[in-house]
Order: structure tokens, then sequence, then C-alpha cells
């Protein structure tokens, strides 16, 4: 029987009951599945035949020794969904500028340099609010949002995060609040599921962290076809993928592309987790 390793953080060692129910679906299809702690030295990686990542929801904030983990599993020769390339291509929000060069539509973005003034160049271009986030980051860690009216504990966010990982600013696009941020599931390149994502009243963060919900939502084709072209435009096709993005001016704008440990939202959609189980059994074959 395959064995398959379901790479999980220190926080969930039992994974989240989303990827719980992939193991009883993937035995049926002949693929043993276990969870493992991506941190946890005592794990022999190199006997699994692949290595699924899954709910690694710290690496963000030890980036260095997860990128070194992947790459040692790389070197063991043993399988890693999504691939190794991809990962490290999708650990820095950078990637959201190639996908713009590439012709996706994306949230209104700015990558800040040394001498960025923030207060300027949101007048400049007369947004009226705007998120300040790391490059690296993950449910909404260090992310802030300000106005061109009180710009400085923003601008401090700016000023030290390009001391690290480096900083971004998107524009906060009203719709999100009103209309909730789309995010689409996609297993080997083909839609699978939609959820809608609304922040709380008075917050701008869909996290559950932050009191944000979600529900299972049919998705306009509009959109559908925007997440599919987002697919596309990624070299090689990713086993499992999460659109994230906002309705706005009658365009679905990219605001980011999860490819790394995306919450999959398998319980919200009859047959998702059939679906994803039966991905990664044909990636085994």
């Amino acid at each position: 029987m395959t064995l398959i390793l379901l790479a999980t953080c220190e926080s969930l060692p039992n994974l989240t009951q989303d990827d719980q129910s992939l193991i009883p679906l993937l035995a049926k299809r002949g693929v043993e599945a276990r969870p493992a702690v991506w941190s946890d030295p005592s794990v022999r990686w190199s006997e699994a035949d692949a290595v699924l990542i899954r709910s690694c929801w710290d690496y963000h904030l030890c980036l260095r020794e997860f990128l070194a983990w992947i790459n040692a599993i790389e070197q063991a020769k043993v399988r890693i969904w999504n691939p190794p390339p991809m990962l490290r291509w999708n650990t820095k929000k950078i990637y959201l500028r190639e996908l713009e060069e590439r012709g996706v539509p994306i949230v209104p973005t700015l990558w800040p340099e040394p001498g960025f003034d923030l207060k300027q160049e949101l007048q400049r271009r007369k947004w009226k609010q705007a998120v300040v986030k790391p490059r690296v980051s993950a449910t909404a860690y260090r992310t802030t949002l300000t106005s061109p009216e009180n710009t400085d504990a923003a601008q401090t966010l700016v000023n030290d995060l390009m001391r690290g990982p480096g900083a971004m600013v998107q524009e906060f696009l009203e719709e999100v609040q009103s209309q909730g941020e789309w995010s689409l599931i996609f297993f080997s390149g083909q839609f699978s599921h939609a959820v809608i994502k609304t922040p709380k009243a008075g917050d701008f963060r869909v996290q559950h962290d932050f009191g944000g919900a979600e529900r299972l939502a049919d998705a306009p084709g509009t959109v559908i076809q925007a997440a599919t072209r987002v697919i596309a435009a990624v070299e090689n096709t990713p086993l499992y993928a999460r659109v994230d993005g906002v309705e706005s001016g009658g365009r679905f704008l990219l605001m980011e592309l999860e490819l790394i440990e995306p919450a999959l939202f398998l319980k919200l959609s009859d047959g998702a987790a059939e679906r994803f189980a039966e991905a990664i059994a044909a990636r085994c074959s």
C-alpha cells in the first residue's frame, strides 16, 4: 500500500477535521495516510512514498527551517505535493506581481522599497483605505488596515517589514465587507467548489481567528472562469489550489493564490473530500 504523510504543524498534530476526512477515503483507494508534524525531527520522511502539505500553518514564522525541510524531502527523492519549486515560489507574495505580468488581474498592490512614503502613495492613488502586510505571511499575520488620514503606525510597520521579509500594500476594496471574499478550490486543475468568506462587523479580516465566517456559495461562471485562468497561469498544474479574490468593477481580482497550506473547506461541499482523495490517488499511480 502506498504511504502518504500528511504534513501538519505542532498545534494540530492530528490534522484538522477536514484533513482527517481524507484518511478513510484514501484507504479505500489503496493509499495509507498518516499525520506527521513537519518540524518533528523524529519523523522518517524518507520512508513515505509521498508527502502532502496540509495544515503547516506556522511556516511563515520559520520560513528558513520550512524551506530546509522541503529541500531535505526533495533530496531524499520523496514526492511532495505541491511540488517543491511551486512551494518555494508561493512562499513570497511577490508571486502576485509575476501573475499580473502574465495577464492575471490582481487587487491593486504596491511593493515598497527604501524611501517609500505610505501617505503620499495612498493620496496619489486616491485609495480610501489600504492593507499593509508582510510578503511572507498567513492568517493575517502582522496585517493592518490604514487610511491616508492616519498612516503613522502603518508606515512604521512598512519600515519594519522592509528590514525583514519585505512589505506589500494592497488597496482595500469595500466589496470585501459588503459582498465577501471568494475562495475557489481546485484539484488537479479542476474546479471543485467555492465559498464566500466575510469579516465580522467592523473588521476587515475574513479569517476565523478574527471572527470571520465562511459559507458554501455558487460562484458565477465569470468568477470560475477567472479563477481557472489564474490556475492556468501557474507553471505546472497544482494538485490543490485555492484562489482568493473579490469581484470589483465587474472583474474578479486576485488577492492571493494559496498553493502551500490552504484550508480547503472540504466539509462544506458534498463530495469535495472524495474529489480531493481521487486527485491524490491519481498522483500516486
